[in-house]
């Protein structure tokens, strides 16, 4: 099939052997690549109760058809593991310059299993693989370890995706970093990699990949181009990036603060877009090929932290550390942001961590030196978990753990033992569906049904036909995973645009309600995952809190409001009252 190359790449870490193998058209065909293909490979290679650190579970990296080509938005990879923070379906997506150069070693999946003995940096080229020690660059922060990998190799164009300490120290929240600030973030796949002991792969490549219709594919670019030219979303990111969105959520009050307890943070008005950009030193940057440029690269100019950089720092972190933690200045939330990204830690869960720590510490239930607003002590505790050193340890373990060993599982903001991100379902309701339904655990990207809520296309409170609306964006959203295609695009790329791309790249000939049965395969094949890992209905549920305790201005989550969406969306997917996609759906 156009598109791909029809072949995955196989290593063995155990033995050092490694060899390429046939995908069949009719799996591409059924699944496409990315999220799909990913998928696919996890049911086929993952057995169920495989440990997540251990040999037996896979981490699979994936390409798109239209990674590699000029489609803007495309230059991403989709990572993939059973996660060691949930236990469930893990997956995570970074932009950057990693794609293309995967995409270029003439692989559509990369299949690593098996635990290395020592340190080891990959190098994976279209000629093979390279088994090369990686002990030097054990121990190494994120940037000095990609700056080493890359210098060992030593091959132009060549990118690589490392771990930082907390991957080595397998903290169940660490993430896969790549050119220094692009993060594989969620589901602990950087704590995969270091159980591995997986420092760094390398990828390069002259491989080239046929499209159907690259005629076709350039006119569609190119009229993308256009359209996007003054469209308001698109100028709103080339402009202030994610953290346009600070202002946003303060104003309708869903801003999660003081560790989930407000949605609103007093004095939020110093961690806006506008702040930003009039109070530091900001150069847009963006992945290649893309014309939204949403990626800050952030200098401070003054004050303790003069000349710290960042690409950031994104709303995510603001709201994590600065909302959760009540931090009121942005140059130390880069500070927090710098130090997490050495460090290889996914921003969410590590905020609200800290956030999660600090109540405990009030409450006379974990014995640390913290407090709501305690720059370094946070600082200190971000180290502590990397390394797991004293409460560390405990922390390192993700919320869920944590809580329960606390006494404090009433306390913990979590689904499926991962924090959500800056949306508070009290108030947007939709995004209590989202989270609890996520096959990863309370994920904001799976659906971003903030945006429809927000922009006044469903009222955030009502519960007719938010069930229909969240599944046509999850499907759509889905096969922007499988091409591997930018959330940001989600207002210009519809569903006839993506039958222009599926066709333009694969040559499939589908139409759209074709690309939505694909879609629905999708999903059902992520539940079908989680369902042979353990998921019962049970885990498809929101933190007691949302429904029992009000934020300031009253907002609260009806529990029965989310109960009707949960078995509206149930119904409507064609699953059965236990969640179970019926026989022949996958």
């Amino acid at each position: 099939m156009r598109g791909f190359y029809g072949r995955l790449l196989r290593i063995d870490l155990s033995t050092r052997h490694w060899q390429a193998e046939e995908i069949p058209d009719e799996v591409l065909a059924a699944y496409l690549g990315g999220k799909g293909l990913g998928t696919y490979l996890m049911l086929q290679n993952i057995p169920p109760g495989a440990d997540p650190l251990g040999p037996e579970n896979c981490l699979i990296f994936t390409t798109g058809p239209v990674t590699g080509t000029a489609m803007p938005g495309s230059n991403r990879f989709g990572v993939f593991a059973r996660s060691p923070l949930t236990g469930f379906y893990g997956e995570s997506y970074s932009g950057g310059h990693v794609g293309a150069a995967m995409k270029r070693t003439g692989y559509d999946a990369i299949i690593i299993q098996g635990q290395a003995k020592n340190p080891t940096l990959l190098e994976v080229t279209d000629q093979g693989v390279s088994f090369r020690d990686g002990t030097k660059l054990w121990g190494l922060d994120c940037y000095a370890a990609e700056d080493g990998a890359l210098a060992e190799v030593g091959a132009r164009g060549a990118q690589a995706v490392v771990i930082g300490p907390a991957g080595e120290n397998l903290v169940r929240y660490a993430c896969i970093e790549n050119n220094y600030w692009r993060s594989a973030g969620r589901t602990g796949m950087g704590a995969v990699m270091g159980s591995k002991k997986l420092k760094a792969v390398v990828f390069h490549g002259r491989a080239g990949c046929e499209l159907a219709d690259p005629a076709g594919l350039k006119q569609y670019v190119t009229g993308l181009t256009q359209k996007a030219r003054d469209n308001a979303g698109v100028l709103g990111y080339r402009k202030y990036g994610t953290p346009q969105l600070v202002s946003i959520m303060n104003s309708v009050g869903a801003f999660p603060a003081r560790y989930w307890s407000r949605g609103t943070l007093p004095g939020w008005e110093s961690l806006t877009g506008d702040y930003l950009i009039e109070n530091f030193e900001v150069q847009p940057r963006a992945c290649r090929p893309c014309l939204m440029t949403c990626g800050n690269l952030t200098r401070v100019t003054r004050g303790r932290h003069e000349g710290l950089m960042v690409e950031g720092p994104e709303y995510e972190t603001i709201y994590s550390f600065g909302g959760l933690c009540c931090i009121h200045d942005l140059a130390e939330i880069i500070y927090l942001n710098d130090i997490c990204d050495r460090l290889g830690l996914d921003t969410i869960s590590a905020g609200n961590m800290a956030a999660f720590a600090i109540e405990a510490a009030q409450r006379g239930a974990l014995d640390v030196k913290v407090a709501y607003g305690d720059v370094e002590g946070i600082a200190q505790l971000l180290h502590q978990i990397a390394r797991r050193e004293g409460v560390g340890d405990l922390l390192a373990e993700g919320i869920r753990a944590a809580a329960e060993k606390l006494g404090l599982s009433d306390l913990a903001i979590h689904v499926k033992g991962m924090e959500p991100a800056g949306y508070d379902p009290r108030v947007l309701q939709g995004m209590g569906l989202a989270y609890a339904t996520s096959p990863r655990g309370a994920c904001h990207l799976r659906a971003t049904f903030y945006k429809p809520e927000l922009a006044g296309i469903i009222d955030p409170k009502t519960t007719h036909g938010k069930a229909e609306l969240f599944i046509d964006y999850e499907d759509r959203l889905a096969i922007y995973d499988a091409l591997i295609l930018c959330r940001f695009y989600r207002d210009l790329v519809l569903w006839g645009d993506l039958v222009i791309l599926v066709n333009a790249t694969t040559g499939l000939g589908v139409d759209e309600g074709q690309l939505r049965r694909i879609a629905g395969r999708i999903v059902a094949a992520t539940r079908q995952f989680n369902l042979l890992q353990g998921l019962t209905r049970d885990d498809d549920n929101l933190p007691p809190r949302f429904f029992k305790e009000p934020l300031e201005n009253g907002d609260v989550l009806p529990e029965e409001n989310f109960k009707q969406m949960l078995a509206d969306y149930y119904r409507l997917r064609g699953w059965d009252e236990k969640g179970c996609p019926l026989v022949g759906a996958i």
